[in-house]
């Protein structure tokens, strides 16, 4: 991609970078070309300048005529439509990134999930594998034991079938009539071989053989005694078998073939009755029991039907031994041996076994968890719990977890290959028996191991920390892209701001030159430098080389342009009586106004260097109606700053409207460019600059003052109704006598003043080097003039700022005497000069943590009624020229200033030990909203009802008046009983009780009230020695008696009386134009008094010394004062300052300003000078 860069064209490029930011560079010669990394997208806005167009603003005129014609792609419509287009590219470029963002975090966390839950699966199926595998071979086991199992109770059965059989052949004996010798040890190794409980022989007797059986048994009953007797001998194979003789009954018995229901016929026959049995039974009464009476004559049947050992059904299931079912295994007697296929049965052995003895010991010890369930094709079945070598019978009826079905296994309790299972079923009277064999969630468990959550958690956490990873690495991505996009934005807003666009262009361009320069020193180059030694001739440069660029310098002739020079006349008076936070909003209030009419008339905003802004047009964009653009934006200025002073009067206090903006103006050439170097600004050079800046010094305030040649312009683009010329020619400094006209603008009228002014800024409309104002003797009003309107509002916000505090830190501070009486205002009898305390208890200071202050608003009740109490005393001041509402609201702001510069604890820090000692130093005054507010409060009332004259002629005019307050300070107290009452009035009962809830408060509001007010008596020397001994008193002297919170509050004291001392005379510690306006002001009021007859004295007469002695024995020593309190900061060297200065100035110019004073008010008052 080749760049081709033409003045007819604008390139702007921008590189974004996915991942990081790579290299890009830009070449902008035809040949070269731009390398960029793969990860990078460039893209290219190129914008058309072909043409060069101009507009003019304000209703459309131009100088080409009165309509309005675009000016098309200027620099200001160039600069949007660049931000448009790179605002879309981001957009889309951002929405690309964030699709992809969303597809890479979908994908980690698809592959994720689909990863952790594999690897879940496959571990969890090796477990199940494992769990299976070990199922199945301990059920293999099982099912080994129980087949051994059915094979030695079947066995034992047919033993001693053969044993019966064979004792038959070798006595010769016949059946049924055939017994066994020794039986108990045939019988006996047949039970440990099988683990039956007991194994009955009983033949089969026919009802012919009923008599001849009853013989025979009686004759032959003789094996029992001897079973008895081998069975005692045998040795105990459990510990709880206790056998013992006495326990046999041998006592005769009847032994035909009985029931053992008791009363119940035996049947006609045949009869299978007990004969022998091992063990023997425990009496010979069970002998000849019908084995047919227990229904096991159907097993017989089929037994003998296919001539084999069956099962009975569980036999005692519904009987009291539950826990231990039992069954019976019945095996045919054949009359012949090895001939089993055809000899006769002619009885049976009868095995009764218990079947839990055939589930023991199935597994090995250790392995628990499977169940047996014995099932039966009878329809019965039971449960067994088969843990290790031991079982549990858990009841009747199948008990298997039904989750574990697929896994059983069966095992037949019988023999398979005997017979076939259909033809077994088929007959009645025998079960055949099944186990079915299932694991439990017991033995599940012991292979359900952690693995499968370990590894998958391990997973997961992993692709969380990938994932996370990720989104932080994006997250600090598009964190450096943005603040590297902020930064970039603000840097070419900072530029485009500084410089036209032209020149920032070049200013980029002249810095990649730079660069490129930089990114040429190859590898060859810093070989050859090395390998050099410094000898070559050709390579020896001047020390003082560095200092030349190499590139050619950022500047240009700019013809036809027009400077304007404004300047805010009053600023520096006016801002010597402000805080540092309140003259920047003036000046950022007025400047934001201004730029924005800059941009709104295409004029060049150039610099501003304090209170003065430059601005010029034709410039970087040439334009024919240079002129009549600055004319106009010049006039749009005026206007708005009379606006914004009246709008910010209110928030800056008094004197905000006095400030007035004067404007010079002047057209011609200008060289114009950029100094390079650290801070480069764009710059204006050249004589047309230094005459707009005569023309606005020797201007007036309200006024634009513009040069011949400027006037000449306008003439000729059809303005010559703007154009007034001034009636003197102006003397401007390098220049000579000058002809320089007024631009009428639509508040002319309003500022018909002479066109003579002075050359000095600050003194510009001043008689003989002082300012005069024009104040008026007017009668009072009811209603409120707008200036008067914007002072009430500025003080309400002072005071309901402070009422603010007042209420959020009440419960802050320990009073030094509580008081839960309720609050009474009512009038005291005493006077206030009475009242004045020499020392008045300051609160003791209380730390306490953020959480406790909590911001308190005001009610609307409490606002209004503060509104209508400012109001109220506005209206309570008399229109004297000096003792008036406005002297009022400078004394309020002065003391507003000296507050705010004692240095205050922060009650809101942790260190409450740091937070007291500030306390002390401070005297507890800033840490008490209270006595701010009074010391406000007291500024504002001061002087109410003051009738101009001193105390002296009062006393003359007023004798009632004076006896009520024994003719001491009877002004002051007059205004303290006035605004006192006023306060007493019930339609300020809600302020009233935010200012002072308790008794105590009041006490304490109207002690700081009166003492504050009473020490604006500075004419009395009764007080005044008084004041000087309790400053010595506090300040001087040591009293070792006094404690230190008395000697903390009478410093408290005395600084709070010093504090509005000092504001009271204010205007003689600020600058010298607040001291003159306001002693001109104090001038004109008693020369008023004297005409009208109320002063003897002519104050002409001895005002210059007058003026003098009051520096030196009062002014002077009271800025001393504030200084050795030690709590004011720097404003007490402030008021020091201009005090001294004011001295020395009045000293030389005093008898000058004087003399005007008197001329101007011989001239007011119609009175003629002697």
């Amino acid at each position: 991609m080749t760049i081709n860069r033409t003045p007819d064209k604008f390139v702007l490029l921008l590189a974004f970078a996915e991942i990081g930011v790579h290299r890009v560079h830009l070449q902008t010669d035809c040949n070269k070309h731009i390398p960029v990394n793969q990860r990078q997208r460039i893209i290219i806005i190129m914008m058309n300048d072909d043409n060069d167009h101009s507009w003019s603003v304000d209703g459309g005129e131009s100088s080409d005529g009165d309509n309005h014609r675009p000016y098309g792609m200027d620099s200001i419509e160039q600069e949007k439509a660049e931000e448009a287009a790179v605002a879309e590219i981001t957009k889309r470029e951002t929405r690309g990134v964030q699709m992809w963002r969303v597809f890479t975090i979908f994908t980690l966390v698809a592959v994720s999930v689909a990863v952790s839950t594999i690897t879940f699966r496959l571990l969890q199926n090796k477990d199940v594998d494992e769990f299976e595998d070990s199922y199945a071979f301990f059920a293999a086991a099982i099912q080994n034991a129980i087949e051994t199992h059915i094979e030695d109770v079947f066995s034992a059965g047919e033993l001693v079938s053969v044993q019966v059989t064979k004792a038959a052949m070798e006595k010769n004996e016949s059946f049924p009539f055939v017994s066994v010798d020794l039986y108990e040890i045939i019988g006996s190794q047949a039970r440990k071989m099988s683990g039956v409980d007991q194994i009955i022989w009983g033949p089969v007797v026919d009802a012919d053989q009923y008599d001849a059986w009853t013989i025979y048994s009686a004759e032959n009953i003789g094996w029992y005694k001897a079973s008895v007797e081998l069975y005692m001998a045998e040795p105990e194979e459990d510990e709880e078998d206790d056998r013992r003789l006495e326990e046999y009954d041998f006592s005769d018995t009847n032994y035909e073939i009985s029931s053992p229901a008791e009363g119940q016929d035996v049947g006609p026959g045949p009869w299978a009755p007990i004969w022998q049995v091992s063990p023997p039974p425990p009496s010979s009464s069970a002998i000849n029991l019908d084995m047919y009476a227990y229904g096991t004559k159907a097993l017989d049947d089929a037994v003998d039907a296919f001539r084999m050992g069956l099962m009975t059904q569980v036999i005692d299931a519904e009987s009291e031994n539950k826990d231990s079912p039992r069954s019976v295994v019945v095996e045919p007697v054949f009359e012949h041996l090895l001939d089993d296929e055809t000899a006769p049965i002619v009885g049976h052995i009868y095995s009764l076994f218990t079947w839990e003895t055939y589930f023991s010991s199935l597994l090995p010890e250790g392995v628990n968890g499977f169940l047996a369930v014995l099932k039966n094709s009878c329809g019965q079945s039971f449960t067994y719990a088969l843990n290790g070598k031991s079982v549990e019978f858990m009841g009747v009826g199948d008990m298997h977890d039904t989750n574990y079905d697929h896994m059983e296994t069966v095992i037949p309790f019988h023999d398979d290959e005997a017979s076939d299972q259909e033809e077994l079923t088929g007959v009645a009277g025998h079960c055949l028996y099944y186990v079915s064999i299932y694991p439990t969630k017991d033995f599940a468990q012991k292979y359900n191991s952690s693995d499968p959550v370990q590894a998958t958690t391990t997973l997961v956490f992993a692709f969380a920390f990938m994932i996370t990873a990720f989104l932080m690495f994006d997250c600090f991505v598009v964190r450096r892209n943005r603040k590297l996009l902020i930064a970039m934005t603000r840097t070419n807003a900072i530029v485009s701001n500084l410089f036209p666009s032209t020149v920032r262009d070049r200013i980029f361009a002249q810095a990649k030159h730079e660069n490129d320069e930089k990114k040429g020193l190859n590898g060859k180059s810093r070989l050859k430098t090395f390998l050099s030694d410094g000898n070559d001739g050709n390579d020896e440069m001047d020390e003082n080389d560095h200092f030349l660029y190499k590139t050619k310098p950022i500047a240009d002739l700019f013809p036809e342009t027009t400077i304007l020079f404004a300047d805010l006349a009053g600023f520096t008076a006016w801002s010597s009586m402000r805080e540092p936070t309140q003259v920047f909003i003036l000046l950022e209030t007025i400047y934001k106004a201004m730029d924005d009419i800059a941009k709104a008339r295409r004029v060049f905003k150039v610099e501003t260097v304090g209170d003065c802004y430059v601005a010029v047009t034709g410039l970087p964009d040439p334009r024919k109606d240079h002129a009549v653009a600055m004319c106009r934006f010049a006039s749009d200025c005026v206007q708005k700053m009379d606006a914004l002073t009246r709008k910010l009067e209110v928030i800056l206090g008094p004197d905000t409207t006095d400030l007035q903006m004067r404007v010079g103006l002047h057209s011609g050439p200008v060289t114009a460019g950029v100094l390079r170097g650290e801070r480069s600004r764009f710059q204006l050079f050249g004589d047309t600059m230094n005459t707009a800046s005569r023309m606005e010094s020797n201007g007036l305030p309200g006024k634009i003052h513009i040069s011949q040649e400027t006037a000449r312009l306008l003439i000729a683009a059809g303005k010559e109704h703007w154009v007034v010329p001034r009636e003197e020619k102006v003397v401007a400094k390098g220049k000579g006598e000058l002809q320089t006209y007024w631009l009428v603008t639509t508040k002319a009228s309003n500022h018909a003043q002479s066109d003579t002014a002075s050359s000095e800024t600050e003194t510009s409309g001043e008689v003989g080097g002082t300012m005069l104002h024009n104040t008026t003797c007017e009668m009072p009003t009811p209603l409120m003039d707008e200036k008067t309107e914007r002072l009430v509002k500025w003080n309400v916000e002072v005071l309901a700022a402070l009422l603010k505090k007042v209420i959020s830190h009440r419960s802050d501070l320990v009073d030094t005497q509580e008081s839960t009486q309720k609050t009474s205002f009512s009038k005291l009898t005493t006077t206030p000069l009475d009242e004045v305390q020499e020392i008045i208890r300051m609160p003791v200071f209380k730390g306490c943590s953020v959480a406790e202050i909590k911001e308190e608003d005001l009610g609307s009740a409490v606002v209004e009624q503060l509104q209508e109490y400012v109001s109220a005393i506005a209206s309570m001041y008399q229109n004297n020229p000096f003792h008036n509402f406005e002297h009022a609201s400078h004394v309020t702001m002065s003391v507003v200033k000296l507050l705010s510069r004692i240095v205050a604890p922060d009650v809101d820090a942790v260190n409450s030990d740091l937070d007291s000692t500030l306390h002390d130093y401070t005297y507890g005054i800033t840490s008490d909203p209270l006595t701010q507010f009074a010391c406000v409060f007291s500024a504002l009332i001061h002087d109410v009802d003051h009738p101009g004259v001193p105390n002296t002629q009062l006393v003359a005019e007023n004798p009632q008046l004076a006896r009520f307050y024994k003719e001491k300070s009877v002004a002051e107290q007059n205004s303290v009983d006035l605004s006192w009452e006023l306060l007493q009035d019930n339609n300020f009962k809600d302020l009233r009780l935010a200012i002072c809830p308790t008794e105590h408060d009041r006490v304490r509001f109207r002690q700081l009230v009166v003492n504050s007010v009473m020490a604006t008596d500075i004419m009395d020397k009764d007080l005044k020695n008084l004041r000087n001994m309790r400053w010595d008193k506090a300040f001087a002297a040591q009293n070792a008696e006094e404690s230190m919170k008395d000697a903390v509050d009478r410093k408290a004291t005395i600084v709070i009386e010093h504090l509005i001392q000092a504001s009271d005379v204010a205007h003689t510690m600020q600058h010298w134009h607040i001291y003159t306006k306001w002693n001109q002001r104090l001038f004109e009021e008693m020369y008023s008094a004297y005409i009208q007859g109320r002063s003897a004295t002519d104050p002409s007469e001895n005002w210059y010394k007058g003026e003098i002695g009051f520096f030196d024995f009062y002014i002077i020593p009271l800025a001393k004062k504030l200084r050795e309190c030690g709590v004011f900061g720097v404003s007490s060297d402030e008021y020091l300052n201009y005090a001294e200065k004011n001295r020395h100035e009045w000293e030389a110019r005093g008898i000058e300003v004087v003399a005007n004073m008197v001329v101007a008010v011989h001239k007011k008052f119609g009175t003629k000078s002697r």
